[in-house]
């Protein structure tokens, strides 16, 4: 029958001596019993699995998160640890849970996407930015003080300064700084120009009427932009007001055909 992982602790640190409980679990086949003694060894490790996550509290998720995190990534060295190679099991457990733990925060706590680059710079530049405060009073680091402290260009550090605002989002409505009557992010955002259409079809249609006639492209001209009334017009040529309406509607449909054959229907 199998026995609980031994509680028995290393003279230096507080590791659990899971090693003949290692040496056992890779003797045995698929089943309960396996299934118990892992578990037993994953229980064992917990704690030490619940520091690491500790590392990364103040990040911006939470420490229970994390945990769970931390304690898949436990899940995964015991799997995946062979006590026949002759290294202790918690230098194969720590990088595994914290990798674990930084894939979590790459794949689902950015809120902008960024290479994994341009994340490796941004956690330099941000731990050398803390050592940097700490001898510096009064001021922030430089970028070349970073760059220096890093052994990186200016053009990364500038480049990890960035992605430092690109964890989190802010809401598009969250009030502006100094603002004192309520107005957001989202008040300062602009909307669609309906000039814009405007725009289209004056282009679309000033090929067509410099096509026209000099006479129709007179009546256009004083109808829709000198903003004449048909009577106005009429007087003005000389010709019935309804002689002015048809050229009007004439003139119109006709342009109108000949763009939308050009656009293809």
């Amino acid at each position: 029958m199998p026995t609980r992982a031994s509680a028995k602790h290393h003279p230096h640190d507080d590791a659990p001596d899971t090693a003949d409980a290692f040496r056992r679990l890779a003797a045995l086949p698929p089943g309960a019993e396996r299934d118990t003694l892992r578990d037993e060894i994953v229980e064992a490790w917990l704690p030490m699995a619940d520091r690491l996550a500790g590392r990364f509290r103040s990040r911006g998720e939470s420490f229970e998160d994390l945990r769970q995190v931390a304690a898949l990534g436990l899940v995964k060295a015991v799997d995946r640890y062979d006590p026949g190679l002759g290294n202790a099991f918690e230098s194969y457990a720590v990088p595994t849970i914290t990798g674990e733990i930084k894939r979590h925060f790459r794949d689902h706590m950015w809120t902008l996407h960024v290479p994994r680059r341009v994340q490796d710079l941004r956690n330099r530049v941000r731990f050398a930015s803390q050592d940097l405060s700490q001898t510096i009073s009064g001021r922030r680091p430089t970028v070349a003080e970073i760059a220096e402290h890093t052994d990186l260009s200016e053009e990364d550090v500038r480049t990890g300064q960035e992605a430092l605002e690109s964890f989190t989002a802010l809401s598009l409505d969250a009030e502006l700084p100094g603002s004192d009557d309520g107005y957001s992010l989202g008040d300062a955002l602009g909307g669609p120009d309906p000039a814009l259409d405007t725009v289209v079809d004056r282009e679309a249609v000033k090929e067509r009427l410099a096509a026209l006639p000099e006479r129709e492209r007179t009546i256009l001209y004083m109808r829709f932009f000198g903003d004449m009334t048909q009577s106005s017009i009429a007087e003005e040529l000389g010709i019935s007001q309804m002689h002015v309406s048809r050229l009007i509607s004439r003139c119109c449909g006709r342009v109108r055909e000949q763009v939308m054959q050009d656009d293809g229907g």
